[in-house]
């Protein structure tokens, strides 16, 4: 049940200040920092993170035609076309400035960290969540700039992403593993 998650603010977020807000509502919840460092990623390092896998390919497809069809539209395109242009938005916006990359590690840590975040679509993420909290970015401004939405903030979606991305962004020798003592008394071991 213990499992760790990746979250990354990205370079808005960390131009806004909003690192240690976010650390903080992490920590707040009862997970811990297994690793955090600072980093300007390449191009090479964000396609890795934003691999286009065929689940991903068919997901993000059928997510822009349903949002098109909604507005009347039509779209042409193939699976791959749609996935390869929002791959190279992606990773632009990865790519912008410095990003700080920080392990959490706890009980439930991916589906805890998912509700703290807020859905990408921060117009529709409730308040109290930290993009409902800290941008007002939608699809339609996205899709109106013909760009990636920009959400200030990444976690990992499931365990296998999780462990793909720490994999990618940390060296087992930066994570460290150590007693929390807030465990005791949260958990009652």
């Amino acid at each position: 049940m213990i499992e760790r998650t990746l979250v990354l603010v990205k370079h808005d977020g960390v131009q806004r200040g909003l690192v240690g807000e976010l650390i903080q509502r992490f920590e707040r919840k009862g997970l811990k920092i297994a690793g955090i460092k600072m980093i300007h990623p390449s191009k090479e390092m964000a396609l890795k993170h934003y691999v286009m896998t065929p689940a991903w390919i068919k997901k993000l497809a059928t997510n822009t035609r349903v949002a098109a069809d909604k507005k009347g539209q039509v779209i042409k395109d193939t699976d791959e076309e749609i996935a390869k242009r929002v791959q190279g938005w992606n990773v632009s916006y990865l790519i912008e400035g410095p990003v700080v990359a920080i392990v959490f590690e706890g009980y439930h840590a991916i589906d805890i960290g998912r509700k703290i975040v807020g859905p990408a679509n921060a117009k529709d993420a409730d308040i109290g969540t930290f993009r409902g909290d800290y941008t007002v970015e939608s699809y339609d401004l996205a899709d109106v700039n013909q760009r990636t939405i920009r959400s200030i903030v990444h976690a990992s979606g499931n365990k296998e992403e999780a462990e793909n991305e720490i994999g990618l962004w940390f060296n087992k020798n930066e994570l460290f593993d150590y007693k929390l003592k807030m465990w005791e008394i949260m958990h009652l071991k």
